[in-house]
């Protein structure tokens, strides 16, 4: 009796089923190893993670300096706020002339040994400006020890006399500004003749004005000056001659158009209207 064996030959379909199964593991094996290896780099090592812990010399170096900072800026504090190391061992006066350097000290009050920092100087320029002689006046730390302090003092452009039953000769500033009395008549300054004399009169703010103006040469002849309004401001010259020479304004025209004038006989000389001017006797 004969036995017959049939074997069975694997289709193609089979055969592909097994090679893409095959496949399949290969990947997922690749994948393990590959994961395996990403979690054993991303572990820190102890080496590493000894060389990540600061060193107790470094800690200690950390604490000295933060401690050594905050003892700076305490002893920055004290220096400046409460040791008399930095306060105040000179005051500095700059530009006094007529008032004495030794007054404006006095009238300054500052706080010798006060420190620096603790100084109040816009007090001090306040004081300062109370003086009636000081125009203008600043006030400044110079470190480490001195306080400065530079005024520029009043200039006299005319004065006017309070006659008698008043108070005496009093001195003028440019502005109006009336500042100080004298025992007797400057020389070399014009008189104001106006019924009010102050800074706050529009009438004495042009007079002086146009007296500050003027060139050197003629204001050196001005003898007196009056005014009825600001725009009518008039003068008389040491010879006697008026000059009518309105407000303020075409200084350098007005000038020049008074020194041809005074070359011609007249006793009233209109430079008002520089455009237009007239003499008459």
């Amino acid at each position: 009796m004969t036995s017959t064996r049939e074997h069975r030959r694997p289709s193609s379909a089979d055969q592909d089923e097994r090679d893409r199964a095959a496949l399949a593991r290969a990947r997922r094996g690749r994948r393990s190893e590959e994961e395996r290896r990403r979690t054993r780099s991303s572990r820190p090592t102890r080496a590493s993670a000894l060389r990540a812990r600061p060193t107790r010399k470094k800690e200690i170096r950390r604490r000295w300096i933060a401690l050594l900072s905050v003892v700076t800026i305490v002893a920055l504090g004290y220096l400046l706020f409460f040791s008399s190391l930095l306060g105040v061992k000179e005051v500095s006066v700059l530009g006094a002339k007529t008032v004495s350097a030794g007054q404006l000290r006095d009238v300054a009050a500052v706080p010798v040994g006060k420190p620096m920092l603790l100084v109040d100087v816009d007090a001090i320029r306040d004081r300062v400006a109370r003086v009636p002689d000081v125009a203008t006046v600043d006030v400044s730390r110079s470190w480490p020890n001195t306080v400065e302090i530079t005024v520029t003092e009043r200039t006299a452009i005319a004065f006017f006399d309070s006659g008698p039953g008043g108070d005496g000769v009093h001195l003028v500033d440019g502005g109006g500004v009336v500042f100080k009395t004298v025992t007797a008549r400057p020389a070399g300054l014009p008189e104001l003749k106006l019924p009010k004399v102050s800074a706050d009169d529009p009438v004495t703010r042009a007079v002086t004005a146009v007296l500050g103006v003027i060139p050197p040469e003629l204001r050196k002849q001005v003898t007196s000056a009056t005014a009825q309004t600001p725009a009518s401001v008039q003068f008389t010259l040491a010879d006697g001659k008026i000059v009518r020479w309105g407000d303020a304004d075409k200084t350098d025209r007005k000038a020049k158009v008074l020194a041809a004038l005074l070359t011609q006989k007249g006793k009233v000389y209109d430079v008002s209207a520089p455009e237009l001017p007239t003499i008459s006797s």
